[in-house]
Parts: structure tokens; C-alpha cells; sequence
């Protein structure tokens, strides 16, 4: 099979892998599409040091399943369907208790690092377990479904941040995750929510998929603007998307006494806080990782149009041209959000 393979940091290249055969448990499925996540453009460059050459990166994905192990029931080939990126254990206790985002034993598909290798959705095929599979409704197509990793990550952050209908959200970062994170609060109810980011053409783009109020500041200038908007009080729920020190302690200063920062982005390993501004207002600091099983959520909030990902959609490019998109995406392009990659043939 043809596969996108990260041979050395830097360098990309399509190379003839054999096909993986689905273990008993598992699907083979042929990938129609794969979405180009940043974690996978900092994988290209080492930064992360989660993509440890050589690797198939690729997590965003979705395509028809060619076969399935003979353990496998309730899937078949021929159908469509996606698959979470977090390869779950099923067993241990967080599992067992549905967060299986925190399985003591899991594995993220397109890594590698001292622990495990796990070759990703930048090829022909891929295989994943059974248990993370969810098939899609006809209607929706194959790039729009690879968005459903990112999207069930943000239904998840929204789900931990208890929204009720009348507060007040903050997202700060307008990248991938932020834009379906505002989308995903929308849905739940939130009345009003406020977006940031310095990036004027991305906040054009939260505009047309729901945002009430974009801001176009950061820092001290947009605690302000925030606490004028707010009447001093602050907004209920902050959530950043981000993951550096800058926006984290913004995100905090924006929230009310008594509100709930959930924190998505992860970008820097280690951040600081302003711990009293923290306890002294009660603030409840939480972290979101991945998704905890959203995905059927995710996939009928896209089906029926609640969420939107085609706007998001910057470019749909044969696997073969991986390589000039990585390097694109790496150098920062303006205007450029998500670039998906079709291995399959689009249906």
C-alpha cells in the first residue's frame, strides 16, 4: 500500500509499506480521508518528540472498512465509518468507568515515542479495534467526517465545563479546536459566547459559524475588553485552546468569581498561574484531554448541520502531495486551517 511516511523529521516521503491485517479484535479499514492535525505538523519538525521517525502520523480519519477480525461483530465490510484516535485498553478501571481517554494503556494512532509505535491514517489502509470504530450516515462525506476526531475533543471540553444557557463563554484561540469548540458550546445552549484571537481571518470564520462576539486583542487588552463586556464580572466559562502561558493566565484573569476554566491547548509542556487569583476567586481549573467516547454526539451534530466543518476545510489533496502541504502548514500560511488528505476515493 501507498503510505505518507515521516522517514526522518523534515522529511516526508510516499513509500510502499505492506497492508496491516486486523488482529481478531480489529477493522481494516481503507482511508478515504485524513485530516492534517497540528500535533502531526509538530510531530514533522520533532518539536513534540511524539513522532519519532519512521513513523505514519495521521489521526483524523475515515474511510470503508475492507475487513474485519474474526472476533469482530456489528461492523461489516463495506460500511463507513470513523474511529477514535485514542487506542483504548477496554479493560482498566477508567476505562470500565467510560473515561477512556485516561486508559492506563493508551495508545495514540500516527505516534511513536519511547513507549510504543503506532502507525497512523496517512496510507492506503489502517487498521484500529473494533471498540473505537462508529459508523457514519450515508449523507456525510468523507472529508467533513474526518473532522470528527477534532469535533468530538471539544463536544468533550464543553461537556466538562457544565454549560447552562444563559452563561457567558470565553474561547481564546480561534484555531481548529477553538472554532468547533465555539460551535460545540452553540449547541449546548450557551446563550452567548465570546471568541479571541489575533488572527483577523479566523475570526471572519468564527463569525459565520456562530460566534456572537469576536475579539481581535490579547493580554491585559482583552481582559479589559472582556470585563467591559461583562459588566466587571467576567464570563462564566473560559476555555483555552491554545496551550501556552500567555493565553492560560489571560483565559484566567477573564473569568468571573466562582467560573470554570477548562484548558484544551497543550502546546507548551509546562505553563505558570496566577495561583491567587485562582483560590482566592474560586476558580475551577480543569484539563480536557481527548475525547471520552463523544463521537456519536459529534457525528449527529454534524449530520444535521448543527456543526458546521466545510468552511474549516481549507484543502482536499491526494495523499502524494502530503509532502508540500506539511511543509506549508509548518511555514504558517496564512489563511490556511485544516488540509485533508485522501488517500481513498471520496464518497
Amino acid at each position: 500500500m501507498k503510505a505518507l511516511l515521516l522517514s526522518k523529521y523534515r522529511h516526508l516521503e510516499i513509500a510502499d509499506l505492506d497492508p496491516p491485517t486486523p488482529a481478531a479484535d480489529e477493522i481494516l479499514v481503507r482511508v478515504a480521508a485524513c485530516g492534517i492535525c497540528g500535533s502531526d505538523v509538530h510531530g514533522y519538525d520533532g518539536s513534540s518528540g511524539r513522532r519519532i521517525p519512521p513513523i505514519v502520523m495521521g489521526h483524523e480519519a475515515a474511510g470503508i472498512v475492507a475487513a474485519v477480525g474474526g472476533g469482530v461483530t456489528g461492523i461489516s465490510a463495506g460500511d463507513r465509518v470513523t474511529f477514535d484516535s485514542t487506542i483504548s485498553c477496554g479493560a482498566c478501571r477508567y476505562c470500565l468507568r467510560g473515561e477512556v481517554n485516561l486508559c492506563d494503556r493508551r495508545q495514540v494512532l500516527g505516534v511513536s515515542c519511547g513507549d510504543y509505535r503506532r502507525h497512523g491514517a496517512f496510507a492506503e489502509y489502517v487498521t484500529v479495534p473494533a471498540r473505537v470504530a462508529y459508523h457514519l450516515p450515508p449523507s456525510l462525506p468523507f472529508a467533513e467526517a474526518a473532522m470528527l476526531e477534532a469535533l468530538a475533543v471539544a463536544v468533550h471540553a464543553v461537556s466538562l465545563s457544565r454549560v447552562a444557557a444563559e452563561d457567558k463563554a470565553l474561547v481564546v484561540g480561534a484555531g481548529m479546536i477553538g472554532l468547533l469548540t465555539l460551535q460545540a458550546l452553540r449547541a449546548a445552549g450557551c446563550s452567548h459566547v465570546f471568541i479571541a484571537d489575533l488572527d483577523a481571518s479566523r475570526l471572519k470564520l468564527a463569525e459565520q459559524v456562530g460566534a456572537t462576539t469576536t475579539l481581535h486583542a490579547s493580554g491585559p487588552e482583552l481582559v479589559a475588553e472582556v470585563l467591559r463586556l461583562t459588566s466587571g464580572a467576567g464570563v462564566d466559562i473560559g476555555l483555552e485552546a491554545v496551550g501556552i502561558d500567555a493565553t492560560v493566565g489571560t483565559t484566567i484573569e477573564c473569568v468571573r468569581k466562582g467560573g470554570t476554566v477548562t484548558l484544551i491547548g497543550n502546546v507548551s509542556p509546562q505553563v505558570s498561574l496566577p495561583l491567587q487569583r485562582v483560590v482566592t476567586r474560586q476558580i475551577r481549573l480543569q484539563g480536557s484531554c481527548g475525547s471520552a467516547g463523544e463521537y456519536p454526539e459529534a457525528i449527529g451534530l454534524l449530520a444535521s448541520g448543527r456543526v458546521q466543518v466545510k468552511p474549516l476545510i481549507s484543502a482536499t489533496a491526494p495523499l502524494e502531495d502530503g509532502p508540500q502541504w506539511f511543509e506549508r502548514l509548518y511555514s504558517r500560511e496564512p489563511n490556511l486551517m485544516k488540509v485533508v488528505l485522501t488517500p481513498g476515493i471520496l464518497s
